[in-house]
């Protein structure tokens, strides 16, 4: 007995030693690909010498004596530090995430072949400015000589990430790659085919003016009434159902939900509102959020070039940033760019569809989709008219499409003479607002408003191309639209110069946080489905609280999470029980002391969504399941696509605007419920999941522990058990409608998990642009290992900044090391 309990302890040091033998070596196999910050390196492709300095937070800063050999180390740096997130967006941008992460993001890839959109980057090449080709040339050339240098040099695989996956033949990056990522980013930003397909499944289940109800126009501007959606086909529909969405697939993919489809806020002041009399900016993009973040910050200065900001890895641009003399931050202008068509089939030839002037053949394509560990997919996708037929996309089209059609789409950026990419170089070359503005009428999709600043002026353009519809139209691109009828169709695409613009403001001061820009009526209305009014308002009502405004009172503003919409609907939700409870405060305890503690607390709440109290916890619960209680028995299957906080729907029940308070009502109940007993009923169920999930003193809630910011890793942060050790999460303050955005499903077991923030902020005073300010919400570096994969994470949490100087002397205190690039013999 004891020689076998000396063999088994003799086995278990065994297994101790080749485990600790094993997780060795792979750490230092995985530390290998950390990025060195000094030494020299002789690459091919350079003209002559460049110096990238690494500041103390591993921003380059890169100096070199053209623009073309500062590109080349700016695609060298973004490979250094950020080669397999750039592999993963090049891959979906091609429709090739499967031969990496196998069937299950299958889906994905076959919506990116159907649209083509690989094929229509590589085909705008021609298309752009000669130096925007130059730019994209020397960017490729310097990715590629970081990957020559890693292979020659052994110094590991670019990234951990190719030790799990494989690199399956790293292929040398292109000029149309860089495009294709940007196409990608488009269609992630924008939301209108999803928006007219939730629009059109609720129409078929619902009266337009319930759906008008659960899915309100913001409350400016006149409006077209809600067409009835079903009564434009005479086929069935499929039943009503809701399938959840692969995160894995909407971390590459779009949307889920249209409200997530990007945001924003941008705000400036010119010199008269300034207190140092010069023009102030503020921009904080809201986007996905992710591990490392979509966001690179980077300073080059080569020739005429001298830029610094935020740029996107995989493209030699600064989206979000400033020159010497300009500084521009962009918001989602949440343009309506997309139609989806119901094409009619011929019942005699499905390969044929009706068409105005009677029966038309699909044009067709062969699609090949290679999955890791499956059967690769031959397929064939065909296109309309008016755009690629949609099949099992991701989209939802097969819920809104009748038996006997299919659904094409057509989109802005489905056309292959797309400037975009040379707008956004040019733009980085501005000299003043008027030439930006200017700059900016090149950009096609996706469409944003482009906030600018210089040194005297400010000025903002929505920039982007704008479907010119028919006014005759009778589904006003609202949902999904009889391809057959002449009058759904697009005329073309406005003139740039029709784009909403404003330089020079009489009050001195420019906001945006994706509201309506105009209050033209369809079809020059833009869209009919802008961001809620709140941030705009509370925008609004703090610049003009001062006369004159400073850059600590921007970066202060930057991070306000004091909620409007709050201060508007509590006080309609409780008033009544706030009532009843101060009548019976005589009483040693009510009818529910734990409700009491909450009314009492949300009574003196003043609508911030600090992270460390519990009133915005104890109110968002309750207008979450006050919304579940109003919607669900209507809804039913489809309830998922209208989850969460809905304020409008909220206010247009309890104030029964145009007969909303039929919503209180349940159906399924033989009595008529009113109001005030579901709102009781949602408070009573809001406690009770709190109770259960935080514990049973209110005074002890934290809304930080429920608006978590989490920042996956792509894509093992979707992994199991390994996603804790390489994803980052921090608990934040403010809200869906706060300045400080940080939206939430509003479903699921974590309904106010932080998913879609401003991953970056940046600030820039005129007077003195190198004290100007910028922050990141992860940090430079995308290898798990490294101490800047989040050295910044913390600082954006608290809503702090670094500097934003383009000075090599600030470049260099507590710089980490300076890497020198020489021309190779």
């Amino acid at each position: 007995m004891r020689l076998i309990l000396t063999w088994f302890l003799r086995g278990l040091a065994a297994l101790a030693a080749l485990s600790a033998l094993a997780l060795t070596l792979g750490y230092y196999l995985l530390q290998r690909s950390l990025p060195e910050f000094e030494g020299e390196i002789a690459v091919r492709g350079l003209a002559a010498e460049v110096r990238v300095i690494r500041d103390r937070w591993a921003i380059p800063h890169i100096r070199a004596e053209s623009a073309q050999d500062a590109y080349f180390a700016l695609g060298m740096v973004h490979a250094q530090d950020r080669l397999w997130q750039m592999e993963m967006n090049r891959r979906a941008a091609q429709g090739r995430l499967s031969t990496l992460l196998g069937p299950r993001t299958a889906r994905l890839d076959r919506l990116v072949k159907t649209l083509d959109l690989y094929g229509h980057a590589s085909r705008s090449l021609p298309f752009q400015s000669a130096e925007a080709q130059a730019a994209l040339e020397a960017y490729a050339e310097g990715v590629n000589a970081w990957m020559r240098h890693l292979f020659e040099e052994a110094k590991g695989r670019g990234a951990p990430e190719f030790f799990f996956f494989g690199d399956d033949g790293l292929s040398p990056w292109t000029p149309a790659d860089s495009l294709g990522v940007l196409k990608m980013m488009a269609l992630r930003l924008t939301g209108a085919a999803r928006s007219e397909i939730r629009r059109a499944r609720f129409l078929l289940q619902l009266t337009p003016e319930r759906v008008a109800d659960i899915l309100p126009e913001t409350p400016e501007g006149a409006l077209t009434e809600l067409p009835r959606f079903a009564a434009l086909f005479d086929a069935p529909f499929p039943p009503a159902e809701h399938a959840e969405a692969d995160p894995l697939l909407t971390a590459f993919g779009p949307a889920p939900l249209p409200e997530l489809a990007g945001a924003s806020n941008a705000w400036a002041v010119d010199g008269s509102r300034s207190a140092s009399r010069r023009p102030l900016l503020a921009a904080d993009p809201h986007l996905w959020l992710s591990a490392p973040s979509l966001w690179y910050l980077a300073d080059l200065q080569g020739g005429d070039l001298a830029v610094m900001g935020g740029t996107l890895p995989g493209t030699p641009l600064v989206l979000v940033g400033r020159n010497a003399d300009v500084a521009w931050g962009l918001t989602t202008a949440a343009a309506d760019d997309q139609d989806l068509y119901i094409e009619r089939l011929d019942p005699e030839d499905p390969d044929r569809y009706r068409t105005p002037d009677g029966w038309a053949r699909f044009e067709t394509r062969q699609i090949r989709i290679e999955q890791r560990g499956a059967d690769t997919i031959v397929d064939t996708v065909r296109r309309s008219r008016n755009g690629p037929v949609l099949d099992n996309d991701l989209f939802g089209a097969e819920a809104v499409t009748p038996e006997g059609h299919v659904a094409a789409l057509r989109w802005t950026a489905l056309e292959d003479e797309d400037r975009t990419f040379s707008a956004a170089m040019a733009l980085m070359g501005a000299g003043s607002v008027e030439d930006a503005l200017d700059l900016a009428a090149g950009v096609r999709a996706p469409a944003q408003n482009v906030l600018v600043a210089d040194r005297e002026d400010i000025g903002i353009v929505l920039a982007g191309a704008l479907p010119k519809r028919r006014a005759d139209s009778p589904t006003a691109g609202r949902v999904p639209s009889p391809g057959w009828l002449e009058e759904t169709a697009w005329e073309g695409i406005r003139p740039a110069e029709e784009n909403p613009r404003l330089f020079r403001p009489r009050t001195g001061a420019l906001a945006n946080a994706n509201n309506r820009v105009t209050d033209d009526r369809f079809p020059d209305h833009i869209s009919f489905d802008f961001d809620l009014p709140y941030r705009i308002q509370r925008l609004e009502k703090e610049l003009s609280a001062r006369e004159w405004h400073s850059l600590n009172g921007f970066l202060a503003l930057q991070t306000d999470a004091v909620s409007e919409m709050a201060r508007s609907i509590l006080p309609l939700v409780a008033r009544d029980l706030w009532w009843r409870e101060g009548r019976e405060s005589a009483a040693p305890a009510g009818p529910n002391a734990r409700r009491s503690e909450a009314l009492a607390l949300l009574a003196d709440w003043n609508g911030a969504m600090d992270r460390n109290r519990p009133e915005p916890l104890i109110f968002a619960e309750w207008i979450r399941q006050l919304t579940l209680k109003l919607a669900s028995d209507e809804l039913g299957a489809l309830m998922p696509l209208a989850a969460g906080i809905r304020p409008l729907f909220v206010e247009r029940v309890l104030k029964d605007v145009e007969g909303a308070g039929i919503w209180c009502d349940i159906d399924k109940t033989p009595e008529r419920e009113e109001c005030p007993e579901i709102i009781e009923a949602a408070l009573d169920d809001a406690i009770a999941r709190l109770v259960r999930d935080y514990g049973p003193n209110p005074e002890g809630w934290r809304w930080g522990a429920a608006h978590t910011a989490e920042h996956p890793h792509l894509p093992l942060g979707y992994a199991g058990p390994i996603g804790w050790l390489v994803s980052i999460r921090h608990e934040t303050s403010g809200g869906d409608f706060t300045i400080l955005r940080g939206a939430t499903e509003g479903r699921g077991p974590e309904p106010f998990k932080n998913v879609h923030a401003s991953g970056l902020r940046m600030a820039v005073d005129f007077a003195d642009p190198d004290r100007s300010q910028i922050i990141i919400a992860t940090g430079q570096s995308g290898h798990p290992l490294s101490r800047h994969y989040d050295d910044m994470a913390e600082l954006w949490a608290r809503g702090d900044t670094v500097l934003m100087s383009m000075d090599d002397q600030d470049a260099r205190l507590g710089a980490l090391g300076e890497m020198v690039l020489r021309p190779s013999q």
